[in-house]
């Protein structure tokens, strides 16, 4: 954590670090993100070495914890101003699928002709600041996914809204039907087993 905290962030070129009072703001060109940070915490922008450091009162648990998320926060949006961040979710399962409509998700995962409380597709919203791609728009069968990506310069936004997808419909032990992530392993049972009786 502290070691973290200690490590100074680069200032790639285009993206410009201002700090006002508690507020923390990174640009580049007409994008910008902003954290708002604790108090105790001291962010200084060296402009000559091109780079952020992040400096705490004290070496208490809590100031150590304090320094590394608010170091990391910072880089993050660096980061996320530069390259972005990206999340992808596979849906599995025969019928399954997504396609976009305007700024609208729609996500079919079978809860149709079930008896649920949940409509037979669901109308998501996506977030300003994030974008969905539709890679692959409907699954065949349990073994070939439908696949989407999520993409933005706000990680916190594009986690959080890979989260909300994913716990629609998480993906279930047995057959491994549902949304999960591109990289999650899902750890599958074998199924009930029907016992005969003897006479």
């Amino acid at each position: 954590m502290s070691r973290v905290g200690k490590q100074p962030i680069p200032i790639p070129d285009g993206i410009k670090v201002t700090v006002s009072g508690r507020t923390v703001t990174v640009t580049k060109d007409d994008k910008s993100l902003s954290v708002c940070v604790v108090p105790e915490m001291a962010v200084e922008v060296d402009q000559g070495a091109k780079q952020v450091t992040v400096t705490r009162p004290s070496d208490s648990r809590q100031h150590r914890s304090l320094h590394g998320l608010t170091r990391s926060l910072i880089n993050n949006m660096v980061v996320g101003l530069t390259k972005g961040y990206e999340k992808k979710l596979e849906i599995y399962g025969a019928g399954y699928g997504c396609n976009l409509q305007g700024n609208k998700l729609m996500l079919n995962c079978g809860y149709m002709g079930r008896g649920l409380n949940a409509p037979a597709q669901f109308e998501i919203p996506v977030p300003d600041g994030v974008e969905v791609q539709v890679d692959v728009p409907a699954a065949r069968g349990n073994d070939v996914p439908a696949r989407l990506t999520i993409r933005g310069t706000d990680k916190q936004k594009v986690h959080q809204f890979a989260a909300d997808l994913r716990r629609i419909r998480p993906p279930e032990p047995y057959k491994g039907k549902g949304i999960r992530y591109a990289d999650e392993y899902v750890k599958r049972l074998p199924g009930k087993a029907f016992v005969g009786g003897g006479s």
